[in-house]
């Protein structure tokens, strides 16, 4: 085993850091309370080539792996401006056509996607929840096309997206009764397909939305994979999603750490830095414990990503990285605050506004109840409750 990093990898990180240093905190924030988007930031990474860094160099991309895109996702948060969106149009929709698209999908949309096009991953249904088996938009097949027809919730950036990959039944199959699913790429402006912004509590430039498919007409080429075969599409998506989440949260609880650690040196009370009493070190020191072993579960699961997608050990590990770094960026960012004392509940120091995104990731992109109800039956084979 080798742990230390590669000159290559040691060189995306820094570059990466460099692009979203020069955009920091600040903005990251304004463009959230602003409505705006962090589009400006967005496009420098991808003018750099790193959104691609996972992709195929045919198509624009840098070669690499989701090992690559987990830097560029940890990078960005570290510097205070967590970029959901790269879960969802580079970890997921981008990894799957390129995995699973034919050629001219893959020349049509990879390139675009490398350049800065966002595409959004509708998947979640009101009255799905974690069971994808019970996916309710139909999607029934007209002739040379596909009508869409149903309801999707929380809902990514579709506002900036030029496309979804939207996740559909098509048929069911009779002995289990269990939903047949296939993936369409679909034009966000596409006739038929509404949407409803859903206000949430959370400063983030990207907004979520409920999608409303009402007879989506979707050219037959547009199917990702084949017909009925996407359960197996999907879950190859899942582990990335899983990863470069788990890739948010660690930058996350760097970000919040660095800040409390200068913070705790130069804050002087009783004529000592605040960082010599063990009451504010230890705290400290535990969430960075907490947050190293994190990273490092993160870089394990997309090393297995990489080398063996599909595996069980790369499922398990995304699993645990997730869980791991979802907990660790919460207390990272808890203690910062307790060391920032009332500082650390006021907009000028930057902590606070992160906590509903450090929240989000135990519940999205899986819950940790549903990680520990896998780690129950696969990593431990105890009986399933569902």
């Amino acid at each position: 085993m080798d742990f230390a990093e590669s000159e290559e990898h040691e060189l995306l990180r820094s570059a990466t850091g460099e692009i979203a240093r020069r955009f920091g905190h600040d903005y990251f924030v304004q463009q959230a309370r602003s409505s705006g988007s962090s589009g400006e930031l967005w496009q420098a990474i991808a003018d750099q080539g790193f959104l691609g860094a996972h992709l195929p160099e045919a198509y624009g991309g840098g070669g690499g792996g989701i090992s690559e895109l987990t830097i560029v996702c940890e990078e960005t948060a570290t510097q205070g401006c967590p970029l959901l969106l790269i879960l969802v149009s580079a970890a997921i929709c981008a990894e799957l056509i390129a995995r699973f698209g034919t050629d001219g999908q893959k020349a049509a949309w990879l390139p675009g996607l490398v350049a800065g096009e966002k595409m959004a991953f509708a998947i979640t249904e009101p009255d799905a929840g974690s069971n994808s088996h019970r996916l309710g938009t139909t999607a029934r097949r007209d002739g040379d096309l596909y009508v869409l027809k149903g309801t999707k919730t929380f809902i990514s950036g579709v506002d900036e997206a030029s496309r979804l990959l939207v996740v559909t039944r098509t048929g069911t199959d009779e002995e289990s009764g269990r939903g047949r699913l296939s993936l369409f790429v679909v034009d966000a402006d596409a006739p038929g397909l509404t949407r409803q912004r859903i206000p949430v509590e959370m400063t983030i430039p990207e907004k979520q939305f409920t999608l409303f498919f009402d007879d989506v007409e979707v050219p037959a080429d547009r199917l990702l994979g084949q017909e009925h075969e996407g359960l197996r599409v999907v879950f190859h998506g899942l582990n990335p999603e899983r990863i470069t989440g788990a890739a948010i949260g660690n930058g996350i609880g760097r970000y919040a750490l660095a800040k409390a650690a200068a913070y705790a040196n130069d804050r002087s009370v009783w004529g000592v830095p605040i960082a010599t009493h063990q009451g504010i070190a230890h705290p400290l020191a535990t969430a960075k414990v907490e947050l190293e072993l994190a990273r490092l579960m993160t870089a394990k699961a997309a090393w297995l990503h990489d080398h063996d997608p599909g595996s069980a050990a790369a499922g398990e590990a995304a699993n645990m990285a997730k869980y791991a770094a979802a907990e660790a960026a919460l207390h990272c960012l808890d203690v910062a605050i307790q060391t920032h004392g009332g500082n650390g509940m006021t907009t000028e120091f930057g902590l606070a506004d992160l906590w509903g995104l450090a929240r989000l990731l135990r519940i999205a992109p899986v819950s940790r109840e549903m990680i520990l109800n896998f780690v129950a039956g696969h990593s431990l084979g105890l009986a399933k409750s569902y």
